[in-house]
């Protein structure tokens, strides 16, 4: 019994320093050792929207003069894809683009002041043609790519890259016209007219002309614009300020802080050592939720993506209370400590699965049919939803397991009353604990138990 005590005991002190380490990472930066690396922290190195950041958005519109409205859902997807490929291969990696609504398009930008740069970047669309004798033989309607490069002959052009189809094609119109000029026309305007000295079917064009790299670079802006699978019009724009955004998180993460301290605080006062046990499994969810928030490329965090985690703080410790409380319960029917604890988390597991369940499948709607902000507080909902449905029904009951090896006779300890004139149950098995584990972590399957019937007369 003493060495099952010293070996809890062990676990317990082990875990505590896991989760304090964990704690660490995820909450304090520091400069590593003999290396010029600094380390942000999880908490540091989640990724913010503009909302917390700062920067600018732009709301797009399909266009009035769209002339064709079929299979529109895939265009759009379509057109978000190459939008968002454009802008970050400016440099901007934290943009996003995302559908809103059934026409429209998001853009957001963080760190981007002067919506003027937003515009330049995704520019003015711009149509392009391939004329052989006045004749247009290829449009910019496969065009997958296009960017400023460098050539030592030509000094700065375009460099085009077709999609598979319209590399074929431009093969095939090279290879047929050798010896012929080729007009590159541009909104109408000839750009360049080069001759075709042999057939180009690496679909890897160039634009060559008197170009700088800001016009060239403008160019391939303009006309990638042009290859979007749908007319754009811009219909709002704004900037948000980085110190508004700087406040309403620092204002969102000392309210988290002290609402945390708070709830370990009355968890340990209603509860006492399963509120100690549920404190540091507590702890640990919050570590793993700042890592995943970190380590997932999808995720950014917005104003209503804190509301989804303060939420999902509050259901980790819904849960928790449900367990303790239904433990309570069995003990005052006259169960010992160690059968109440068994009890208690196998009878209110379904109510915990059946909430969270219902509570992920809301979160996932929201991620699939709301806009940027709604689906910010979906994604963070989610995440934390599943990191808290695994810490109370896994976490907390492994804890507390090893805590009634230390203790499983002092029901002060744990909080537990019950009336003067009701007798213990004895345990049908003094090795129930082994016996239901066994059974697996959560033991479904039914047991009788006649509640009625009270030996020596009990009275519940």
């Amino acid at each position: 019994m003493q060495k099952h005590k010293k070996r809890a005991i062990i676990k317990l002190v082990l875990a505590s320093l896991i989760v304090a380490v964990a704690l660490f990472f995820a909450l304090v930066p520091f400069d590593v050792p003999f290396t010029n690396y600094k380390y942000t922290s999880f908490a540091g190195g989640i990724k913010l929207g503009i909302d917390l950041k700062g920067g600018i958005y732009a709301v797009y519109d399909i266009a009035d003069d769209e002339p064709d409205r079929t299979n529109l859902d895939t265009r759009l997807d379509g057109t978000v894809t190459r939008l968002h490929n454009m802008i970050t291969s400016k440099g901007y990696m934290e943009a996003t683009v995302s559908r809103e609504g059934d026409t429209r398009i998001r853009v957001e930008v963080p760190d981007l002041e002067n919506p003027k740069e937003l515009f330049e970047i995704i520019g003015e669309p711009a149509t392009l043609e391939f004329r052989i004798e006045s004749e247009t033989v290829l449009t910019g309607d496969t065009i997958k790519d296009a960017y400023a490069a460098y050539t030592n002959e030509h000094g700065y052009v375009v460099q085009l890259i077709f999609d598979s189809l319209g590399a074929k094609k431009f093969g095939e119109i090279t290879q047929n016209n050798i010896g012929k000029a080729m007009e590159i026309v541009v909104n109408g305007q000839t750009i360049s007219s080069p001759s075709i000295q042999s057939a180009i079917t690496d679909g890897r064009p160039i634009i060559t002309g008197s170009f700088t790299y800001e016009s060239a670079d403008k160019l391939a802006n303009q006309i990638v614009s042009g290859a979007f699978d749908v007319k754009l019009a811009l219909i709002e724009s704004s900037v948000v300020s980085p110190t508004l955004g700087v406040n309403a998180l620092t204002t969102s993460l000392i309210a988290c802080a002290i609402g945390l301290i708070g709830i370990i605080i009355f968890l340990c006062v209603l509860y006492r050592a399963m509120g100690a046990m549920s404190t540091i499994s507590l702890l640990l969810f919050v570590s793993l939720y700042l890592f995943f928030l970190w380590a997932l490329p999808w995720v950014q965090l917005t104003l209503p993506g804190i509301a989804g985690i303060i939420l999902s703080i509050g259901m980790a410790v819904d849960a928790n209370i449900i367990i303790f409380e239904r433990i309570k319960d069995e003990y005052k029917l006259g169960k010992s400590i160690n059968a109440s604890v068994i009890a208690g988390f196998r009878r209110s597991l379904s109510a915990i699965i059946d909430a969270n369940v219902t509570t992920i499948i809301a979160a996932i709607i929201l991620i699939a049919i709301g806009s940027g902000s709604v689906r910010g507080f979906g994604i963070t909902w989610l995440i934390g939803v599943i990191i808290s449905m695994f810490c109370s029904l896994v976490i907390t009951r492994a804890l507390l397991k090893n805590m009634l090896k230390i203790n499983k006779n002092n029901p002060a300890l744990y909080n537990l009353k019950r009336e003067d004139d009701v007798i213990e149950i004895p345990d049908e098995d003094e090795d129930t604990d082994k016996k239901d584990s066994r059974r697996g972590l959560f033991p479904f399957g039914k047991k009788k138990e006649n509640r009625n019937k009270q030996p020596g007369g009990a009275q519940v």
